[in-house]
């Protein structure tokens, strides 16, 4: 399988975020690297992506998710950069080396900087504890978009969808063009998870109503999925009797959120930041173990397949110049959410070159400030007027402003 046992860069998983790194390290020089993928092909989960929308930011054009991907394993090819598939990274000790396994057996690489872009995984039914039978026909929304997209098959006929995240929402438009009658799309929250444009694309044009406030609190069937129970919740999240309703539906579709695969990660010791689930990173995307860098999904979710492009590319530019002898800091000033805001990535930064931040906020807001501060001391403020959770800020800031602060914040005000 592998005819080295050494190999300057190891890039693990072959969608978006690690070819681009792959592609990015071949062009700083880096000839002894492996992209490493455990399906059947390259390009992730852009296989079954098969809706528009994909490349906006890069290519300036709306492309499929294939023919996203495609531009890239050309690139990939045309480099001859070597890779493996149906290859399952299963391990990574502190020394980074690799144990993987395939059909070929088990083998181990070291590698001098490894790229963690395994991308990320749904939430299942167990995760969010929905009472109920156990009957057939309960998917999470990336399932059901395999079984259609690349396998042919319908998942159901009558279909109720918990979750407004964008995968459920592009779902739903996707089964309702197939044939099949999208009940209801249900949210936990007071306010949609998904991209508004999907919210009006995918929903609201074809008639399917959107139950804010509202979750599954039961699921009847035997052999099969019968019935799904809903019913408004309160503050705290929990059911108000008397508000319940039932449909008579085959099929329960999960969109409640992605996590970003971790277990890699935990395994090498790289510590992980609570909120986003991906591992606590510097501007040079090196995580807490040296030599270790991570992008893409594997880092945090991203609502654009270009942002994740454009973060691989960052970790193997990075990642090449660690190869060779570059020294990256760990970062001197540390970066934290402030008021209304949820996450910020990097976690530190060095302060000796340009910064791109990217951030969450909690909950929509409608025209407000996003206020940089470094030390108290006011670097930068953006009004918006909207600002959403389901779309990633990002916020660019030069070398010139940091001087020798010693902390970062971004707020709302």
């Amino acid at each position: 399988m592998i005819d080295r046992e050494k190999v300057d860069i190891a890039i693990i998983g072959g969608g978006p975020a690690g070819m681009t790194a792959a592609i990015a390290a071949r062009k700083k020089g880096i000839e002894n690297l492996l992209l490493i993928e455990r399906n059947e092909s390259l390009g992730g989960i852009l296989n079954q992506c098969i809706h528009e929308g994909f490349g906006v930011e890069i290519f300036k054009e709306a492309l499929t998710g294939p023919e996203y991907m495609q531009r890239f394993i050309d690139e990939i090819r045309k480099k001859e950069i070597p890779y493996i598939l149906n290859s399952m990274v299963i391990d990574i000790s502190e020394d980074k080396e690799l144990t993987i396994v395939n059909e070929s057996g088990l083998h181990r690489i070291n590698a001098e900087a490894i790229i963690l872009a395994m991308g990320c995984r749904e939430r299942t039914r167990g995760q969010i504890g929905i009472p109920g039978s156990r009957p057939a026909g309960i998917y999470t929304a990336g399932a059901a978009q395999n079984f259609i997209n690349l396998r042919n098959l319908m998942p159901g006929k009558r279909i109720v969808i918990l979750g407004s995240g964008d995968i459920g929402l592009i779902m739903a438009r996707r089964l309702t063009l197939e044939g099949a009658k999208v009940l209801a799309v249900v949210e936990i929250l007071p306010y949609a998870s998904g991209l508004p444009r999907n919210i009006t694309q995918c929903l609201e044009d074809f008639g399917i109503p959107l139950y804010l406030r509202h979750t599954v609190i039961d699921i009847r069937g035997k052999s099969r999925v019968e019935s799904v129970k809903i019913a408004e919740v309160d503050d705290k999240g929990c059911f108000i009797r008397g508000t319940e309703k039932e449909f008579e539906c085959d099929t329960l579709l999960l969109s409640v959120g992605l996590i970003p695969e971790n277990e890699l990660s935990r395994k090498a010791g790289i510590l992980l930041d609570p909120v986003t689930g991906g591992p606590i990173v510097n501007d040079r995307l090196e995580t807490s173990v040296e030599g270790i860098f991570a992008c893409g999904n594997s880092l945090h979710v991203h609502d654009m397949v270009d942002f994740v492009t454009m973060e691989g590319e960052l970790a193997g530019i990075h990642a090449a110049n660690f190869v060779r002898g570059a020294v990256n800091k760990k970062g001197r000033i540390k970066v934290r959410p402030g008021n209304g805001v949820r996450y910020t990535l990097p976690h530190y930064i060095n302060g000796d070159s340009d910064v791109r931040l990217s951030l969450r906020v909690r909950e929509p807001w409608r025209n407000r400030r996003l206020v940089v501060k470094g030390d108290e001391r006011t670097l930068k403020e953006i009004r918006k007027l909207r600002l959403n959770p389901a779309e990633m800020i990002r916020i660019e800031l030069k070398k010139e402003e940091f001087g020798d602060l010693k902390e970062l914040s971004v707020e709302i005000k």
